[in-house]
């Protein structure tokens, strides 16, 4: 099995690509070793001393150190990768359990735009976060401010603010005129 690792815009994060599917639909935001207990894989990965947070796309894992160099690091997170897809054992502990649905708050008469807005970030925003081993969750409408919640390795990323100010905000104003504002929760 060969495992590829790609930086990302995040110096804390790198990105793992084991060649095959890690989830089968949506994501799920690990940030600490408390809420590893749906995923035998993310439990190995927090094993490794250092790491601080995993995050699983449908075919990339992200994860997150708080201490340690990736030289170090690396092989062993690597090692830990392999053992468990090479082990036939499965990502997630429960069947389904591997979407997270967030709830959006917004108002009804806002239905219309939030459906505008859903549609780009599903088709032109999130598969571009996740190319840098990340994911944004819609989590509000309210008076003109969308609210968005960064994921993987965009959670803490230095350029996160920048994405959404600069890319997001501009794409959805551009696209959406009911758009005034982009804030992360």
């Amino acid at each position: 099995m060969f495992i590829q690792t790609e930086s990302t815009p995040n110096p804390a994060t790198l990105k793992f690509l084991p060649g095959r599917e890690v989830l089968a639909e949506g994501a799920m935001d690990f940030p600490n070793a408390d809420t590893a207990s749906a995923s035998p894989l993310v439990q190995r990965l927090f094993a490794v001393d250092g790491v601080s947070g995993v995050f699983l796309g449908p075919d990339f894992i992200t994860v997150t150190k708080d201490t340690g160099e990736w030289q170090h690091l690396k092989p062993m997170l690597l090692g830990a990768i392999m053992e468990h897809f090479t082990s036939g054992a499965p990502v997630l502990a429960e069947a389904g359990a591997g979407t997270e649905s967030a709830h959006a708050d917004y108002d009804g008469e806002d239905e219309e735009v939030v459906a505008q807005i859903k549609d780009i970030l599903d088709t032109r925003v999130r598969p571009a976060v996740a190319q840098d081993g990340g994911d944004i969750v819609f989590h509000g409408f309210k008076e003109g401010t969308v609210f968005l919640h960064m994921r993987g390795a965009c959670a803490g990323c230095p350029s996160s603010t920048m994405t959404l100010k600069n890319g997001i905000e501009n794409l959805l104003r551009h696209y959406i005129p009911e758009v005034e504002l982009v804030e992360a929760v």
